[in-house]
């Protein structure tokens, strides 16, 4: 099992257990479980255990898993409008976590203009991704992706790539996490 994957569990298990426990001891023990859990993420994230425990312990409420969303743009040619991801050099659709009070497709509106420069309208669904912790994050991940008309704007590449492009799908070999599968999915 990967060790982010295990500390997450914990740490939901440990959240979770603390919304719903009326027992001291039980409170204490899920208190404990959220302590082991900053343990480890503290010792494989490099942070200190007591900056993770507070960061953990300030999430309120149920714990779910993170989410986001994906555009998927071609141009007429049908090839899709990819970036060269900044931090891992692989390459990915327009995407980003969704922010508070921002629906999925707003989410991949925003992030189409925000990473290269294009106004984008969601036409329809492609579908629903889960990615468990690991490689990618320490958080479940759930990712909605979208196919999308273009409409305004200029190509630019922003801050966080290092290549902006329209290329075939079967011309990308290094892809960023899932984005080869949903890239599939939407021009089957």
């Amino acid at each position: 099992m990967d060790s982010l994957a295990l500390f997450e569990e914990l740490r939901v298990m440990a959240k979770n257990g603390l919304v719903d426990a009326d027992n001291p001891y039980d409170r204490e023990r899920y208190e404990r479980l959220l302590e082991l859990a900053s343990m480890g993420y503290g010792e494989v994230l490099e942070r200190p255990p007591a900056e993770v425990h507070d960061r953990l312990a300030d999430e309120l409420g149920y714990v779910t898993p993170k989410t986001g969303a994906k555009a998927v743009v071609t141009d007429d040619e049908g090839r899709l409008l990819v970036m060269k991801r900044v931090d891992d050099r692989r390459w990915c659709l327009p995407s980003g976590y969704t922010e508070p009070g921002e629906s999925p497709e707003e989410t991949a509106i925003r992030e189409t203009r925000e990473e290269t420069g294009l106004d984008v309208r969601v036409a329809d669904l492609v579908g629903v991704y889960y990615r468990p912790p690991g490689r990618y994050g320490p958080h479940d991940f759930v990712g909605i992706a979208y196919r999308c008309e273009r409409g305004g704007g200029d190509l630019s590449l922003s801050h966080e790539g290092l290549d902006l492009a329209y290329r075939p799908v079967e011309a990308i070999t290094d892809w960023h996490a899932d984005h080869e599968r949903v890239a599939r999915d939407a021009l089957d």
